[in-house]
């Protein structure tokens, strides 16, 4: 088992650290998260649609190696004038690097077999897209960490971890409550088929208190260190900075709530929800000369999960005529499910890196479905996971260059644009 792990770790930190710093400009969202993170340290106001934790977690490590705010972050591509923009990257990049460690201890604890739990790790660790999202000062590497943390903490049963993770999801972005309504839901469907509902009452220490004892705490700590007027003032009342702190923290969160439902813009690498599984429009993030970054997933780890989907929703409708107990994968079509569903309801511009919780769930269903082959022998299972993790490192070097913003001839990049839709 430590084996696995070593060499997950290994991979995953190869990967996300190779070329660390590159570009030394800024790339894609840095221009509006490097903003806000240099907040922190101006103390001025700005305003987020998506909860602080993750520009406080940034500011709060850069400072150890005394980031100052002397960067507008005007544009994609401006050049940094220091090397201390890397201070802002390493954290992301850390988390992005932790993750494939969750998903491998994630799937231990649903009762993967060893070799499936490492393909899974492995297959989130060599995707191009989450490699790309968490290299940069953008925030759902945390929200993966945690998201994911939280739901291998429920499985151990260390609830009151659970709750604590699950909290820290939430104050990364709001998508993170999906990490606590799974268990929740979960929870509740046993207490109803076991008739225990005494368990009920501990439902709202875990699940809503603690949870927003720690959301709130984090607002507070926000508050606190922006206390000078701002770019944010625009959005909120006039009154605003001399409040007491619970009533701003409730003014900040509904603002927040109504910009997100304000937003109409367009956007030429916006996509809709039904879209991402079949990953038809990536995304541009950053481009100089004949190099570019482009948030493009691994193919061969995308269109087979989408395929393992598909064939999933027909296994559990067959097991359920057959009254077959198919636990585990109801909960993983449960997790994919709170994670793509709800984007229906959003009029918003969306983008395919929306799809990255439910494309790890995805990941989880495709290996846990070849854990379940009934091959003639352990030997074919083997090799079915021998072909995948192979085929997808040949992918992910493939399209690596796209994925680090290495520079390629006009020929190489039109041969690495599989569909019209990728361009």
């Amino acid at each position: 088992m430590k084996k696995y792990l070593w060499i997950l770790f290994f991979i995953s930190i190869f990967t996300h650290f190779l070329f660390f710093g590159y570009p030394n400009q800024t790339v894609f969202d840095e221009v509006h998260f490097g903003k806000f993170v240099s907040g922190y340290y101006t103390h001025e106001y700005y305003f987020d649609i998506h909860p602080p934790l993750g520009k406080l977690m940034i500011a709060g490590f850069a400072k150890i190696f005394n980031f100052k705010p002397e960067f507008s972050f005007a544009k994609i591509g401006d050049p940094f004038p220091d090397n201390k923009y890397m201070a802002l990257r390493f954290l992301p990049s850390l988390a992005g690097s932790l993750l494939p460690i969750v998903i491998f201890l994630l799937a231990l604890q649903l009762k993967f077999t060893p070799k499936a739990a490492f393909a899974a790790g492995v297959l989130v660790a060599v995707d191009n897209a989450l490699l790309v999202q968490t290299r940069y000062i953008l925030m759902d590497a945390f929200l993966l960490l945690f998201g994911f943390s939280t739901l291998l903490a429920y499985f151990k049963k260390k609830y009151l971890w659970m709750a604590i993770l699950g909290g820290l999801a939430i104050s990364i972005k709001w998508t993170g409550l999906t990490f606590l309504a799974l268990p929740f839901f979960v929870e509740v469907f046993q207490m109803w088929k076991q008739g225990e509902f005494k368990k009920i009452f501990k439902l709202p220490l875990y699940f809503l208190l603690i949870p927003l004892a720690i959301y709130f705490s984090i607002f507070t700590l926000h508050f606190s260190l922006l206390n000078k007027p701002g770019p944010g003032d625009a959005f909120m009342n006039q009154t605003f900075h001399s409040e007491n702190v619970f009533k701003k923290f409730v003014e900040l969160n509904v603002e927040m709530y109504r910009s997100n439902q304000r937003l109409t813009a367009t956007h030429p690498y916006g996509s809709q929800w039904y879209t991402w599984p079949f990953m038809l429009r990536p995304i541009f993030y950053w481009v100089s000369g004949n190099s570019r970054i482009y948030f493009l997933g691994n193919p061969i780890i995308w269109w087979s999960s989408t395929i393992a989907i598909t064939i999933s929703i027909m296994y559990l409708i067959l097991s359920i005529k057959e009254k077959r107990s198919e636990k585990i994968l109801l909960i993983l079509l449960g997790g994919y499910a709170l994670n793509l569903l709800p984007f229906i309801g959003i009029k918003r511009v969306m983008f395919l890196y929306h799809y990255l919780s439910g494309l790890v769930f995805a990941v989880l269903i495709l290996v846990y479905l070849i854990d379940k082959q009934d091959g003639s022998t352990w030997l074919t299972t083997k090799k079915i996971f021998m072909g995948l993790v192979i085929a997808s490192v040949a992918a992910f070097i493939y399209f690596a260059p796209l994925s680090y913003g290495l520079p390629l001839s006009q020929k190489a990049q039109d041969a690495r644009v599989w569909l019209p839709s990728w361009r």
